[in-house]
């Protein structure tokens, strides 16, 4: 709509612009406004920035098979700024096309439990530039899948609870990562038991209280609704820190599991809280490194495994959101949930080539849809939000280990309670659920895990007598997870 000004020249009064997002993004007939938008994508955006923090903390600790640590060269932790600038560069960006092209209220982020597998299972076997060429490959080969209608197919061809048990064991493995990083859980020196309660089974130094006090100040804030419970326990529980320090003056262990310090960082005040981003870990990939690296067999397991992780969390992912907000049809599926998925599998790609692991679409985005978003409108907000936390990715470097790894263990409870989808009563899935979840944190392997419950599932089937009730594709699936366990004799013999 044109006014009149006093130059005798129209201007626009600002209704155009919101005739055109209500047009674009379907405001009004989802039954929204351009403010709940607005304020459904910032709560999106505090429920789920604790990955600007977590994922460095998971990735920049890790060394790959050559000794070397992700954006650092071989100083473990040094490139914690880095891996931040660019996990939040890759968030902001790729939420932002969800909304543009998907106009679906789902914001995406590097996934936890994907990237946990990207250190300890993949980059503990070849460079970290092989490990996220791989994510790259992964994420291309989902694209495919979901451009030719193949991802259904697979999706259905997996048990849903043994979906159900794959979360579940990555929650479990998150939240050992999360006490182990905490120095709550150490390694004991002996035979048995291999770990155990701190050190001597006591817990010893300041920063495990400090660790103790976050994790109880993010579970008190989760459990009372606080938007953002996560982000606000981070914050929290580093300044607690830095009180800390300032009173007691504790160093920091250097890798000494033995240590009353901190576990990587001792907390300080940075000396300036804007900074100019580093994204040099962009397209820091090597495509087809891993196969010459580990063996074609082991990379494709590897692929697999990763594929399988990404592929089914988004599909479930999607259709919460959608029913949270009242935006799935009678099949319950969401409008537009191809153009969902392909964003999502560009995403998965997208997330290795920027350095920092599969991208992938976040549960959390139904806190902002449980606060009106509706619309695509209010995943370019939470970008927006991403694309502006890059300037303060340093920050992160002055954040203690004990302060965020609390966050790993609220997410893995989180993650666990999908538990109750597994009928416990049912031999023939509880079996393979059991396994897929035990050994997950048991072997620090998600592959183990994955691998472990696909190949019981089968052989149960089989022993029950029910080879109808398999899908072809589990039967290859589960003969490759016996050539991964079985690599290394089956390398012996050949060569």
């Amino acid at each position: 709509m044109l006014t009149g000004g006093p130059d005798g020249l129209d201007h626009h009064d600002g209704s155009t612009m919101s005739t055109t997002l209500d047009s674009y993004f379907k405001i009004s007939a989802r039954g929204s406004s351009v403010a709940r938008e607005v304020r459904g994508g910032v709560v999106t955006f505090l429920t789920m920035a604790y990955i600007i923090v977590l994922n460095p903390i998971i990735l920049s600790g890790v060394p790959d098979a050559d000794g070397g640590f992700l954006g650092g060269g071989t100083t473990k932790g040094a490139g914690f700024a880095t891996i931040a600038a660019c996990t939040a560069l890759a968030a902001g960006v790729l939420t932002i096309l969800m909304g543009v092209v998907a106009n679906f209220p789902l914001a995406i982020a590097t996934g936890l439990g994907l990237n946990a597998f990207v250190a300890y299972s993949v980059a503990s076997q070849m460079t970290w530039a092989d490990a996220m060429g791989l994510v790259v490959l992964e994420g291309l080969v989902i694209l495919v899948l979901v451009l030719t209608g193949f991802r259904k197919a697979v999706f259905d061809a997996v048990p849903s609870e043994l979906k159900t048990a794959i979360a579940v064991g990555i929650g479990l493995f998150i939240t050992f990562i999360g006490l182990v990083d905490a120095g709550f859980v150490r390694t004991s020196g002996l035979a048995a038991p291999p770990v155990g309660l701190g050190i001597g089974n006591k817990l010893a130094g300041w920063p495990v209280l400090v660790f103790c006090i976050g994790l109880l100040i993010m579970i008190a804030l989760h459990t009372r609704g606080v938007p953002g419970a996560i982000l606000i326990g981070i914050a929290v529980t580093t300044v607690i820190a830095g009180v800390v320090q300032l009173l007691t003056d504790t160093p920091s262990s250097n890798g000494d599991p033995t240590s009353k310090g901190w576990n990587l960082n001792a907390p300080s005040w940075p000396d300036k809280l804007l900074e100019k981003p580093d994204f040099s870990l962009l397209g820091d990939f090597s495509l087809l490194g891993s196969f010459e690296r580990v063996g074609f067999v082991a990379a494709i397991l590897l692929v697999f495994t990763l594929l399988l992780a990404d592929f089914f969390d988004t599909m479930g992912t999607m259709t919460a959101v959608g029913a949270e907000g009242g935006l799935n049809d009678e099949s319950g599926a969401p409008e537009g949930s191809q153009r969902i998925l392909v964003v999502d599998s560009i995403a998965a790609a997208a997330g290795g080539a920027a350095g920092v692991s599969s991208n992938t679409s976040y549960i959390e985005s139904a806190s902002g849809v449980g606060d009106g978003a509706r619309t695509g409108l209010a995943s370019i907000v939470t970008g927006v939000l991403f694309l502006l936390s890059t300037l303060f990715a340093p920050l992160v470097t002055h954040i203690p280990n004990e302060a965020a790894v609390p966050a790993l263990v609220l997410v893995g409870f989180l993650m666990m309670s999908q538990v109750t989808g597994i009928d416990w009563n049912d031999a023939e899935i509880a079996i393979p659920a059991f396994l897929t979840i035990a050994l997950m944190p048991f072997t620090y392997s998600i592959t183990a895990g994955i691998g472990a419950g696909f190949i019981a599932y089968v052989v149960l089937k089989v022993v029950k007598g029910k080879l109808s009730a398999l899908h072809p594709l589990m039967w290859i699936v589960a003969v490759l997870f016996v050539v991964y366990f079985a690599i290394d004799p089956i390398t012996r013999w050949l060569t």
